[in-house]
């Protein structure tokens, strides 16, 4: 033990082995010896000989709490090397406590750590592992055993049949009926998994039909088949994570495992399947699809007609399908596939394929499907179909489906049986096939027909694509099925045709509009070696379909088929590279529809133009490039007409384009590659038309175009390349010197002359229209940089950004926020950020803020007379956006960007005790003096909040993680002492707007973390915040985080502290006139209130109730329920003498 003091793991023991001892104590004890023990500084032979009284006394309790530190010890060593004297010893030692029920669980968890011991760290051998298990069956009865020494027991035989087999095979009957017992009667889930895995294993172990296990295989049946269906009842808190699915594969598992159970499972399947319970249904579906593969051909030839017969009930006779409770059909008939079915079909589809010629001639010869095929002249109006027989006529189309997808052979069978039938019903022959079969259609066309036709031909197809023999397709290409359908396939097309042009836009038609469009795709995406559809009929379904594009938008459901179907054609031109169907799509389909694009046709919307050009250009990359190349020259033409003649209309459609092009073509180029081309021609490209324009002049619509276009700027910018990102700033750098705002290069920053111009009293009053959208892209630019990108003239760009930044351009202080965010911390040899940072502040932001003396340093502002300097809220918009920046950043300079911002809040002059932006102030310097501290307070919102504009992940910015909760420790002492020391309700109530921002915007793990301080400060909030109308978001915000401390067990603590308070500030709030949301949100906590202790809360229930019942007549109906629930809950503990 080397210099180890002996004193040291002996206290560990005792600990562990005293009564007297907490579960955390005796915890605490194994981790010390198992650390001793895994860092060598104590030896197993040691300690084992150290703890000889405590394995061997006669004294039950200390016995058995020492072989189970023991056994809990070598759980802890599983990795350790052992050699093979320790591990025969323990074992030994372990194998014959078995029998000492007193110290069973210790001898357990001894048995099985060693038991599941890996090769290389030392494992017990064959013989030792026959042996625990021949104790385990002489001594243990395991079913007499309470919830935790079963599970162990179940977890040893499980590792012993799952890794010493050849141990255990030698065993026979006894191990058999040794598991019997112990496994017959268990109810807990936990050991239920661990009973249904070691049914499986003992089938691997004797798989030989002659074996030990066909003497007990009826009894374990017996034993399984209670458990079937699974069914939990009251489950443990424990038992949460074991889900029912888990449970059932199990069982599924067991009953698989070995055809000797076959005689027992599948009548009990065939029973089950009567049930009035669909979970039971769907449970024996699915377990007679994995038992019949598993059992094989021969086994389960016997049961074929009861399989069928079970089936025709499950999918004919029983309510298998919902209607679809949209108009438009889900698969022409309008149904959703219920669980039932789907697994009814499942298995319809192993016996097909197990059983092709026995059970295929069950279901062709069924009288029930041939009566009702029979019976379509009886249906022939859609409208006189009932929903029962829709029901029937969807069981038979999927029952034939499954039938022809099982093999070529089967499909031959199928067709030559009822295609015949169906070919009859719709009046088509083969000699009228190649002309008009019906110069017009009425509502008297078989509909049946029709479905069941067009059911056929897709499961043909999905024959065809889903064979291995699609390389060899001559083969099934002579097959009787196909030469039936080539035969008939002008003559259906004709059919499609015709039902097409006789649609109008009742939802009466939409079933035959469905099926003709769904034929035509079908027919049009045949591989050509199976149907040979002419290039002429080809060529005519892709002009029928895009006509309807083009034309036929007012149908909704016409043309959504349409658009579904050219997807789907294009999808397979795509990918089975057929050149001369691939030449016909482009030809007719990618050219009409890419063209919609640059239509001037408005009476088609343009949301139906781009959707349809989007979802044909995904299924390729050409057809993409296709449509991205018209996109963008649309969008260049409609610029320029924009730009240079002030078009109304193109700038009300160009939004449009833009939008699409942002959030729909570009992040599909960035997902399949190609996007560093695409967003560099397109930003240079704006960038170009903007330079050929000296003026512009747009009216209201021209800010939503600006938008869009920034948007889109933004986006192709994270596309870009840091090589591309450098060209295209370039380009807004060389458009920035065109405006008119423009400073010469010896204005620089920090200059007299800068300063000069950069008072407030010397601005201009706003950017013009050319302008505003020249600092707007050069902003979009901007904030989407990478970091790695080098930036060129930093200090001009600052400049220009600063310049419109103080003309009230909000995007340049999102650029300038991401311009510190990003820049590396030396930019340049002679500049670094830190620098630039201090220069900014001390020339721009300070100079506009300030309301005191300046900080000569660049630092934090003072604060004095409010009415001696200039004012500009825009600069302490942009300083908040800079301070964001350095905040995710990590920048220490945050600190002096907060510390200006507190002072703007907390001036030492007190204002009066009027509520801000009073209307009846008479001094503009006042009101202009509380804009600017209103604009500090919002700045806490900027800091903290997420945003969409700039500085997030997809803009490349920096993020450092948990900044949040930094900031929130950092500021919470600070505001709190603010507070404390404020005695100006008007600069109280910034103080409260910018803490309630900071709060609302915290991750609430780290809110909770400080509640007790929290809390106090957020019922002040509801107080003063609430007397005026302008702060009803920042109330709800802050309520928001009242209900997460509240409903969280670390945040509990303080809601108790401060119970009536909290309760007063809600009671309040169950009131409030201006939000409904505040007032249900009020209610809602009040009534998890009443779940705290009574001790706290009880003497606050009259207020409550009171409160509660004038709710109960709020105009709002989501306000009375939230009412009643939570007076329900109060007045479940207040006295019943209460009379209101």
């Amino acid at each position: 033990m080397g210099g180890t003091p002996t004193i040291q793991y002996v206290i560990h023991i005792e600990s562990y082995v005293s009564s007297s001892s907490s579960e955390a104590q005796q915890a605490a004890s194994v981790d010390a010896i198992a650390v001793l023990l895994k860092n060598d500084l104590l030896s197993l032979e040691t300690l084992v000989r150290e703890m000889e009284m405590y394995l061997t006394t006669t004294d039950n309790n200390i016995r058995s709490r020492g072989i189970l530190l023991l056994g809990e010890l070598l759980m802890r060593l599983m990795s350790k090397p052992l050699d093979d004297t320790a591990i025969s010893s323990l074992i030994e030692f372990f194998t014959e406590r078995l029998a000492d029920w007193k110290a069973l669980h210790g001898a357990l968890v001894g048995c099985l750590a060693l038991l599941r011991r890996k090769t290389g760290t030392g494992m017990i051998n064959r013989s030792q592992a026959k042996a625990v298990a021949e104790s385990y069956l002489k001594t243990l009865q395991v079913q007499s055993l309470g919830q935790q020494d079963r599970k162990l027991c179940l977890q040893i035989l499980e590792c012993l049949l799952d890794r010493y087999r050849d141990a255990l095979f030698a065993l026979g009957d006894d191990l058999v009926y040794g598991i019997c017992e112990a496994i017959d009667g268990e109810k807990d889930p936990q050991c239920l998994m661990l009973i249904f895995h070691i049914v499986e294993l003992l089938a691997q172990l004797f798989p030989e039909a002659s074996g030990p296990l066909e003497n007990f295989a009826g009894d374990l049946f017996e034993i399984l088949e209670c458990y079937f269906p699974i069914h939990l009842t009251h489950p443990k808190s424990d038992d949460v994570d074991m889900k029912r699915g888990e449970l059932s594969s199990a069982l599924m598992l067991a009953f698989a495992s070995t055809p000797l159970y076959e005689p027992s499972v599948i009548p009990l399947l065939l029973d089950k399947l009567s049930s009035s319970l669909p979970s039971a249904k769907v449970e024996s579906l699915k377990y007679l699809s994995y038992c019949t593969l598993k059992y094989g051909g021969d086994r389960m030839e016997k049961y074929t007609k009861s399989l069928w017969s079970a089936l025709k009930d499950a999918l004919f006779t029983c309510p298998q399908s919902t209607l679809s409770e949209d108009s438009d059909p889900i698969d022409g008939l309008g149904f959703h596939e219920s669980e039932i079915m789907t697994q009814a079909l499942e298995l319809l589809q192993v016996l097909v394929r197990q059983h092709n010629d026995s059970f295929l001639s069950l279901i062709l010869g069924d009288g029930d499907i041939s009566t009702f095929l029979n019976s379509f002249s009886q249906f022939d109006d859609f409208n006189s179909l009932s929903t029962q027989y829709k029901q029937r006529l969807h069981a038979v189309g999927h029952v034939l489906s499954v039938c022809i997808k099982a093999s070529g052979s089967s499909c031959n069978k199928v067709f030559e049986s009822f295609f015949p039938r169906l070919v009859d019903a719709l009046r088509l022959s083969v000699e009228n096939s190649h002309g008009i079969v019906h110069s017009a259609l009425d509502a008297n066309f078989n509909f049946g027909a029709l479905y069941l036709c067009v059911e056929l031909l897709a499961a043909c197809r999905q024959l065809v694509v889903s064979s291995d023999e699609v390389a060899s397709a001559h083969d099934l290409a002579r097959d009787s099925w196909c030469q039936i359908l080539c035969s008939f396939c002008t003559s259906l097309c004709n059919v499609f045709f015709c039902l097409i042009q006789a649609s109008c836009v009742e939802s009466s038609w939409n079933a035959y509009v469905y099926a003709a469009v769904k034929g035509l795709e079908i027919l049009a995406t045949f591989p050509g070696s199976f149907i040979s559809v002419s290039k002429l009929m080809y060529e005519n379904i892709l002009l029928t379909l895009t006509s309807i594009i083009e034309s036929d938008f007012n149908k909704k459901f016409l043309w959504k088929a349409a658009l579904k179907a050219l997807v789907e054609i294009s999808l397979f031109v795509n990918k089975y590279h057929e050149d001369e169907k691939a030449a016909s799509f482009n030809s007719i389909v990618k050219q009409k529809i890419v063209s919609l694009i640059s239509s001037d046709d408005l009476n088609m919307p343009q949301s139906l133009k781009l959707e349809a050009i989007f979802d044909i250009g995904l299924t390729g990359k050409s057809f993409m490039h296709s449509v991205v190349s018209e996109l963008e020259k649309t969008i260049s033409a409609n610029l320029s007409e924009i730009l240079v003649h002030g078009d109304r209309r193109l700038a009300g459609l160009t939004p449009g384009l833009l939008e699409c092009y942002s959030n729909k073509v570009l992040p599909w180029f960035h997902g399949n590659g190609g996007a560093d081309e695409v967003s560099l021609s397109f930003a240079i490209n704006i960038f170009t038309k903007m330079e050929n324009n000296s003026s512009l002049s747009l009216e209201a619509k021209g800010k939503e175009l600006l938008g869009a276009t920034m948007a889109a700027m933004k986006q192709a910018m994270t596309g870009c390349s840091v090589e591309s990102q450098e060209k295209v700033l370039q380009k807004a750098i060389d458009l920035m010197e065109t405006s008119s705002f423009f400073l010469s290069n010896d204005l620089i920053l920090g200059t007299d002359l800068f300063n000069k111009k950069t008072q407030l009293g010397q601005t201009s009053e706003g950017l013009s229209c050319r302008d505003e959208w020249i600092a707007s892209l050069f902003a979009s630019v901007v904030i989407a940089l990478r970091p790695q990108t080098h930036i060129p003239n930093i200090r001009l760009l600052l400049q220009l950004l600063a310049m419109t930044l103080l003309e009230g351009h909000i995007p340049s202080a999102h650029a300038l926020g991401s311009l510190v965010n990003k820049l590396p911390l030396n930019i340049s040899e002679d500049c670094s950020l830190e620098e630039l940072i201090d220069t900014l502040f001390k020339n721009v932001m300070w100079r506009n803020i300030s309301i005191g003396k300046e900080g000569n340093d660049g630092g934090a502002v003072a604060m004095s007379n409010p009415r001696l300097n200039s004012l500009n809220s825009h600069a302490v918009i942009g300083l908040a956006w800079i301070g964001k920046g350095l905040l995710m950043r990590g920048h220490e300079k945050l600190k002096d960007v907060t510390i200006t911002f507190l002072s703007c809040l907390v001036s030492n002059e007190d204002q009066g005790n009027f509520l801000p932006f009073n209307d009846q102030m008479k001094d503009p310097t006042e009101h202009k003096v509380l804009c600017l501290r209103k604009s500090a307070a919002d700045a806490f919102h900027i800091l903290m909040s997420d945003s969409d504009a700039c500085l997030n992940r997809n803009y490349h910015a920096i993020v450092r993680p948990l900044y949040k909760q930094r900031f929130f420790n950092i500021m919470m002492p600070m505001f709190l002492s603010a507070i404390v020391k404020c005695v100006s309700s008007t600069s109280r109530c910034f103080l409260y707007q910018a803490f309630a921002h900071l709060v609302s915007e915290t991750p609430l793990v780290a809110v909770v973390g400080d509640a007790k301080k929290v809390l106090p400060v957020l019922m002040d909030c509801f107080l003063i915040l609430s007397k005026d109308i302008s702060h009803k978001e920042i109330i709800y915000s802050v309520l928001i985080v009242l209900s997460g401390i509240l409903t969280d067990k670390n945040g509990q603590e303080a809601i108790i502290e401060n119970a009536p308070m909290v309760i007063r500030r809600l009671i309040e709030l169950t009131s409030y006139p201006y939000v409904m949301v505040i007032r249900e949100t009020a209610i809602q906590c009040l009534g998890a209130m009443s779940e705290l202790a009574h001790a706290r809360i009880y003497p606050m229930r009259t207020q409550v109730l009171q409160a509660i019942t004038k709710a109960l007549d709020d105009p709002k109906r989501v306000v009375r329920l939230e009412a009643v629930k939570c007076r329900l809950a109060w007045a479940s503990i207040a006295s019943r003498s209460i009379h209101f």
